[in-house]
């Protein structure tokens, strides 16, 4: 599978609303007709990673912008919308929000400040916590609309996502997508590496037997203040490292992970040196029991400034690919454990049959072509026929509809998915839809 890796776009409006007058615009021109011809070298793309920074300060009109943008792009790489996953950056962040909100600034305050050997229980406690769960999140709610359709949205009790794609081989890859933006814009300010934390919630990274664990997260390490826990949980439990924020393409290829950053499709003007990029990615098992790996292949390409044109960058043997494989041996799965007479679940990785992905995770099966389509055409439902829906199957627990949207329907559906409800919901959308 070939994945495109890309981050910090930064759709800035006014500008961003007229292509005429974006000076962005030819830039993201040029990767598109790039990206067009690695496609006719490659193949298609299998799924688009954005690591963050969409937008420039999380205006509403700046995410529309950017849809339509990455409608294009799905459509140049021939990558189907159903694989389009994005996690939040600090430009993601409303800080004048955060600058104007007292209790924000105070639930941030009351987790930052607390020594870093309770900070996690102090974390969980204010995400359990009704009030302090909500603000905490409030600053990513134009975030959360525009990532609701990609079942990319997060909220107190989902910080994070994660979902699954058929790798093939009975290979599952897991993509977990984190979130490091919580903590930024403390007081409205910008925020210095070191500000910010990811908590152990975000790194269990569970290592299921057959699954190869992917992390897409817009801070690198050194920007989190748990930077050393959040590096031994990466190295140890997942085979790819994506991240964006720094807008320096890297390529670190160890023998068990590969970590990547992505650079920025487009910096500002002022930076020097003024290097947008991005990245394609292609996963491809090979092998067979313990002798089983996973091969990478990597190619980063770049904007040459002169002509004006991406390029790759090159290896250290003057190569256009970087390759490397990690060791992803066929394993059992673990053994069911009866506890009090009761049989509990066995921990296994999904079953992939026939392309498909059969869990029992249901917010890892949103992965799926087919329910990630559902959720494109339950989002384009207006407010009030995605309320019928939701209420008629009874989907909604006590005191849900005051949640925010993308969390109060992204709760049910993941519920639908749970009572194996989902084709009732794809039945009465359709409907809806005629």
């Amino acid at each position: 599978m070939l994945m495109l890796h890309i981050s910090d776009i930064h759709f800035r409006s006014p500008e961003c609303l007229d292509p005429w007058m974006d000076p962005h615009a030819p830039i993201r021109t040029r990767m598109m007709r790039d990206l067009g011809e690695q496609v006719k070298a490659l193949g298609e793309v299998g799924a688009i990673l954005i690591g963050g920074d969409v937008a420039f300060k999380a205006a509403p009109d700046e995410y529309e912008a950017a849809r339509v943008w990455i409608q294009q792009l799905s459509q140049i790489s021939g990558c189907p919308k159903e694989r389009i996953f994005v996690v939040p950056g600090n430009h993601d962040v409303d800080r004048g929000m955060i600058a104007s909100n007292v209790s924000i600034q105070n639930v941030q305050h009351a987790i930052v400040t607390t020594e870093r050997t309770w900070r996690d229980n102090r974390f969980r406690a204010q995400l359990a916590d009704a009030v302090s769960g909500q603000s905490l999140f409030r600053p990513h709610a134009a975030y959360n609309d525009f990532a609701a359709p990609f079942g990319c949205q997060i909220w107190p009790a989902k910080p994070f996502w994660h979902q699954d794609i058929p790798l093939g081989d009975n290979i599952n890859l897991r993509i977990y997508g984190l979130t490091s933006t919580l903590f930024s814009g403390q007081n409205g300010k910008n925020d210095k590496p070191g500000d910010l934390f990811l908590s152990a919630m975000q790194t269990v990274l569970d290592p299921a037997p057959n699954t190869a664990n992917l992390v897409l997260v817009h801070h690198p390490i050194d920007w989190l203040s748990d930077g050393d826990e959040v590096d031994d949980a990466l190295s140890t439990r997942a085979a790819i490292h994506l991240f964006g924020h720094k807008h320096k393409q890297r390529a670190v290829l160890e023998a068990n992970y590969v970590r990547l950053g992505a650079g920025a499709v487009n910096p500002s003007r002022e930076e020097k040196p003024y290097d947008p990029g991005y990245n394609l990615i292609r996963l491809e098992v090979a092998g067979k029991g313990a002798d089983r790996v996973l091969k990478v292949e990597l190619h980063q390409r770049k904007l040459q400034a002169n002509p004006e044109l991406f390029v790759p960058i090159k290896t250290a043997k003057n190569e256009d690919i970087f390759r490397t494989s990690i060791s992803i041996p066929e394993e059992a799965a673990i053994p069911a454990a009866a506890v009090g007479g009761i049989v509990e679940p066995a921990v296994v990785a999904p079953v992939v049959e026939e392309g498909r992905i059969v869990v029992q995770d249901a917010e890892a099966a949103m992965g799926e072509v087919d329910t990630r389509d559902l959720l494109y055409r339950f989002w384009n439902l207006s407010s009030s026929q995605r309320r019928e829906i939701i209420q008629r199957l009874g989907l909604l627990e006590a005191g849900e509809m005051k949640l925010p949207e993308p969390e109060r329907y992204g709760r049910a559906l993941i519920r639908a998915g749970e009572r194996n409800l989902m084709n009732e919901v794809a039945a009465a959308v359709a409907k809806l839809e005629n």
